[in-house]
């Protein structure tokens, strides 16, 4: 892209894994609406379910998420009680024992968890929620906290996908955001996950991180790649937020990649894994390899996208556990109190932990579905999503002129209610869905980055 456009679109916002966004969600959606929630969800529908372990063994300074720091096993022993209990809670308030078609630890790291503990959590899982013989069962995980027993204990336990976080494997990048993983110790894990038959494993990358070259992230990328030999690479641009993760003010601002640079770590990265490395690339920052099911969902337009991302995980109801969980449901989203003894409290006493959401409309639904579509096709006729919904593409006329500049510029092309984002504007397609997102305010500063 040429530098210009690259900063005149470099705009700040939303990454769009929901709609309405996290900065709509407010505290008038509580724990006792999402228990009314739980019980109107129709017993037929398949759940996803996912788990965030709120714990790290030191903080990575680029870290966005929500997560507690703990050199001591005692406080997580503690806080899987009382996630166990939010299970049992959940499946309480559900209509029915539900089918679970995707199960997703995240964190904080997950890694953190005794063997046994990771065990009776996938055992108690198994008891409230009926899992699909096909089930996918995903494990986010930090090498350098993970042993072999670990390994075997989620191998056994019938896990079937491992999503490692690889960030960067240059020294004076690792040093510069805490986070000392050499490649030995990420190639250690791999094998492992060999010998006890995870049958898929994902890379995690990142871009626009502190004393970051263009060439030192390309020799990243092929190293990584060529070594670990993933079947799914994940390359994210850091967001640098310290408004709102204060630790991130740890990295010295000069040593952040310029606009330009950023950029062209961005394209060359994906050049490299597309056209040498083979993968597809599935919308803004994911890759596959082509036979890989998230590359056929991309060809076959099924591609979804929530909290974690691009998934091939079409369920409309996504149950989130843990401090700081969010879920996605037929009525709206809802969001756990991500403060870990105010969650535990709540536990204890017999209470979901909701402390804000949001209620969706028909019209957040229609145009969730078009920004969806935007962000996995990079393209969309108007007039057949609103169609689905007892609609039509002119009421988008307004959203529709708004495109004009990019329009302009060659990142999109518009003909009639129809909109293809060029290959150039595939950067900037968060900027195309923002002309959908009636939420946003112009100049708001609480996203990050564009690209």
């Amino acid at each position: 892209m040429r530098p210009d456009l690259a900063a005149k679109y470099d705009l700040r916002v939303p990454r769009y894994t929901s709609y309405p966004t996290a900065p709509h969600f407010h505290p008038g959606v509580t724990a006792e609406t999402y228990r009314g929630w739980l019980g109107g969800i129709d017993p037929k529908l398949e759940l996803s379910l996912y788990l965030h372990i709120a714990f790290c063994a030191e903080m990575c300074w680029f870290c966005g998420c929500h997560t507690k720091i703990t050199k001591r096993y005692a406080p997580v022993a503690a806080y899987m009680d009382a996630l166990w209990r939010e299970v049992d809670l959940v499946a309480e308030a559900l209509p029915t024992r539900m089918t679970a078609r995707h199960v997703h630890f995240g964190g904080g790291s997950p890694t953190i968890l005794s063997s046994e503990d990771f065990v009776r959590t996938i055992d108690l899982l198994k008891s409230r929620f009926i899992l699909k013989p096909d089930a996918e069962v995903a494990v986010e995980l930090d090498p350098r906290t993970a042993d072999e027993a670990y390994v075997k204990a989620m191998a056994g336990a019938g896990v079937t996908r491992a999503s490692i976080g690889v960030q960067d494997l240059d020294d004076k990048v690792q040093r510069a955001i805490n986070r000392i993983q050499p490649y030995e110790v990420t190639e250690r894990v791999v094998e492992w996950l060999g010998k006890y038959g995870v049958p898929e494993v994902n890379i995690d990358l990142i871009y626009g991180l502190p004393y970051q070259t263009l060439d030192g992230l390309l020799d990243t990328i092929e190293t990584a790649v060529k070594g670990f030999r993933p079947r799914r690479v994940a390359l994210f641009g850091y967001a640098h937020v310290p408004w709102m993760k204060k630790h991130q003010r740890l990295i010295p601002e000069e040593s952040l990649p310029d606009t330009e640079t950023r950029w062209q770590q961005y394209e060359q990265g994906c050049k490299l894994l597309t056209e040498t490395l083979g993968y597809v690339q599935i919308g803004l920052d994911h890759f596959a390899a082509p036979d890989d099911a998230m590359a056929v969902a991309l060809k076959e337009k099924r591609l979804h996208r929530n909290f974690q991302g691009y998934t091939t995980d079409s369920a409309t109801t996504l149950i989130g556990f843990g401090a700081s969980g969010i879920g996605s449901l037929p009525q709206g989203y809802v969001v756990n109190d991500g403060e870990v003894h105010a969650y535990q409290r709540a536990i204890a006493e017999g209470r979901l932990t909701t402390s804000r959401g949001v209620a969706i409309t028909p019209d957040d639904i229609l145009r969730r579905e078009i920004i969806e579509r935007l962000m996995c096709d990079l393209e969309i006729d108007l007039d057949v999503v609103a169609g689905r919904h007892g609609s039509d593409g002119s009421q988008f006329a307004a959203e529709l002129a708004s495109l004009a500049p990019l329009q302009a510029d060659g990142l999109v092309e518009v003909e009639g209610h129809r909109i293809h984002v060029t290959e150039d504007g595939r950067t900037l397609v968060r900027a195309v869905c923002a002309a959908f997102d009636r939420y946003l305010k112009a100049g708001e500063q609480r996203h990050s980055k564009a690209v």
